[in-house]
């Protein structure tokens, strides 16, 4: 029996940030750069790659200066001299004014995207909503795999567009699993072939300098939410 190759597609999400300032108040996430943590957990997966001796074919990114710099990073530790592809259809599911949102719907616009399997009319942050990022994320997907002219691509992306990815291979459906952890520069790894649902999910979450993620069990959100709370004081 013979068997039709899959490729490969390695999806990281980028490493840390600082969202938010000393004072609570927000960055502009369209800007904020990789802080310490995030440089050194960009790095760490860079040495997995290299260690193993795999190299890509293309690299894509978001375009968002902590998808960029995770990327490079990556790819200083494999050695390879790659120009990164920018899609700007894969940024970060967008939210909307922190500021206009009510202290009673606060908590669910931070957290309820990612409680379980997310109804596409609810909106994160006030802003753009699940259905709206499942919209531009499978088109996406479908054209890379639409294109026969690569073998190993990495992606680097956010957490919100891989958790939309994840889902999608893991269903072949229009479902956002939300509950789906995807740790600051962390590795998930993907096959798939030519048929739709030929997809095959062989590694989720992997974080280089933390394998077993014994140091919290909380979420990114929820401790972004904790710290915008107290800027309001509530």
């Amino acid at each position: 029996m013979s068997f039709s190759p899959r490729r490969r597609i390695y999806l990281m999400r980028h490493g840390s940030v600082t969202y938010f300032d000393s004072n609570g108040k927000p960055v502009l996430p369209e800007s904020v750069p990789l802080n310490d943590a995030g440089r050194m957990q960009a790095t760490a997966a860079g040495q997995v790659f290299a260690e193993h001796a795999i190299t890509f074919d293309r690299v894509i990114v978001s375009g968002l200066p902590r998808t960029v710099e995770t990327a490079t990073r990556v790819l200083a530790e494999t050695g390879q001299d790659i120009a990164l592809e920018q899609w700007p259809e894969l940024v970060e599911i967008r939210g909307g004014k922190l500021a206009s949102i009510p202290d009673t719907e606060l908590r669910d616009a931070f957290l309820a995207a990612f409680e379980g399997v997310a109804p596409e009319h609810l909106r994160f942050l006030g802003g753009e909503s699940v259905g709206e990022l499942l919209d531009r994320i499978h088109p996406a997907v479908d054209q890379l795999r639409a294109d026969p002219d690569w073998d190993t691509v990495l992606l680097v992306l956010h957490g919100g567009v891989n958790r939309a990815i994840l889902s999608y291979a893991l269903t072949g459906q229009r479902i956002f699993m939300g509950n789906l952890a995807q740790t600051a520069g962390c590795i998930n790894v993907l096959d798939v072939g030519a048929a739709a649902a030929d997809w095959v999910v062989r590694v989720v979450n992997y974080s280089p300098p933390s394998i077993l993620q014994a140091e919290s069990r909380g979420t990114t959100m929820e401790a972004l939410f904790h710290q915008y709370r107290q800027s309001r004081g509530i």
